[in-house]
């Protein structure tokens, strides 16, 4: 009667197997680290990216509001800024909607703007002094427009850091004159770093009172008068921010006449937040799909070595069955041996998959992360790739007829 064979002794065994043919177990567990690290690094990535937007959105202020013009169908259709708010609309929500702070109308233009021989292309905002609180911005150095500038209309520019580096490389920039179209406008202040918001660098952006860039720089509309390219609205606390929209959007549809589609849209930092969290979470799933087929690739190398290595060890098979070893022992031997690969195949691509992220965040702007939740699913299931690849060589091996197999000695 045949004696069941003690599991440290099984696992010896497959050790010395795989240790006999190094390069193909190196080979075979190469698929596994490449499944693995491509899973980790292809997530990090996608939660980088994810961070990164969610970073982006938090400096436009949790208590904030924007108002914009037209509607979802306008902009699918890429109509730009279509002439909906006008500043009439900014000075009836300050005056009317009590659930908010402050109000701040903007209108942004992209122009040329020289400074000597230096010129460069930033986008120029008129806005007015409630700006610097509404948006949560600072200076600096020198002062933000003022009630006073914007009243006289005067050419006076506030930038922000990267473009004061951009057009006064080697002096200081405050006091100097640059030019914005056909206008002289002397700079009066620098903003403090902002950073970029969806790929627009904030840093390198100009501001003007509202009132110079209507009479000097786009003019008014003959027909729609002042109008504006958004307006930001601060709540008077994060709380009230669903009742400021409430209000906002009831307001401009009695304004506007409206009876069925809005022509305007008033969004909050959480809608862009959840517009963003949907996106980047899609992203991340495809991602790791993408590294998932790469581990699966791998699993299917393991069973076509275990196949491989059935038919070379044939007669090994049939000598260990005819001295007495069982079905059951070759079986799970077999599944410890693509156990064995795959378990370390997943450690060393985990370890390579964290080093790719690790470099990733700190050799560039993507702050790419990775959980340790999605590190022990992934190591597990490459060990659970092996087993279950690993199942048909095994029993494949079990099944061996021991008078079959010797007699190919």
């Amino acid at each position: 009667m045949s004696k069941k064979i003690p599991l440290i002794e099984t696992v010896g065994m497959a050790v010395s197997t795989l240790k006999s043919n190094r390069l193909r177990s190196l080979l075979t567990m190469l698929g596994i680290v490449i499944g693995n690290s491509s899973v980790i690094t292809l997530v990090g990535v996608g939660r980088g990216a994810q961070n990164l937007a969610e970073n982006q959105l938090s400096n436009l202020g949790a208590n904030v509001l924007f108002v914009v013009p037209g509607n979802n169908d306008t902009r699918r259709r890429g109509v730009a800024f279509p002439k909906t708010l006008v500043i009439e609309d900014a000075k009836a929500i300050e005056e009317q909607v009590p659930s908010i702070k402050k109000v701040a109308p903007q209108i942004t233009s992209s122009e040329v703007v020289q400074a000597g021989a230096r010129t460069t292309t930033s986008s120029i905002s008129g806005i007015t002094p409630q700006f610097l609180g509404v948006r949560s911005y600072e200076i600096a150095k020198g002062r933000f427009i003022m009630a006073a500038d914007e009243r006289a209309a005067r050419n006076v520019v506030v930038i922000g850091p990267d473009l004061s580096k951009k057009l006064f490389p080697s002096t200081e920039s405050i006091g100097k004159k640059l030019r914005i179209k056909d206008q002289s406008f002397q700079i009066i202040g620098v903003m403090a770093p902002k950073g970029a918001v969806f790929g627009n660098n904030q840093d390198e952006n100009a501001y003007i009172p509202l009132s110079t860039m209507v009479s000097k720089i786009t003019g008014r509309d003959p027909t729609y008068g002042i109008s504006l390219s958004f307006i930001s609205v601060e709540a008077i606390n994060e709380k009230n921010t669903g009742a400021a929209k409430f209000q906002i959007t009831n307001l401009l549809r009695q304004r506007h006449n409206i009876l069925r589609e809005d022509d305007f849209a008033v969004r909050s930092q959480k809608d862009a937040l959840k517009i963003v969290t949907t996106i980047t979470g899609g992203l991340t799933l495809m991602l790791a799909a993408i590294g998932g087929i790469s581990l699966l690739v791998g699993g299917i190398g393991i069973m076509n070595i275990m196949l491989v290595s059935v038919n070379e060890r044939t007669q090994e098979i049939g000598l260990r069955k005819a001295l007495g070893a069982r079905s059951s022992d070759v079986l799970i031997q077999f599944l410890i041996e693509s156990l064995i690969l795959a378990c370390f195949g997943g450690l060393i691509g985990t370890s390579v998959g964290i080093g790719t992220v690790a470099a990733i965040a700190s050799l560039t702007p993507l702050p790419a992360t990775i959980g340790v939740r999605t590190i022990l699913i992934t190591v597990s299931l490459s060990g659970t790739i092996g087993l279950f690849f690993g199942v048909v060589p095994a029993k494949r091996a079990a099944k061996l007829d021991p008078i079959v197999a010797l007699r190919s000695l």
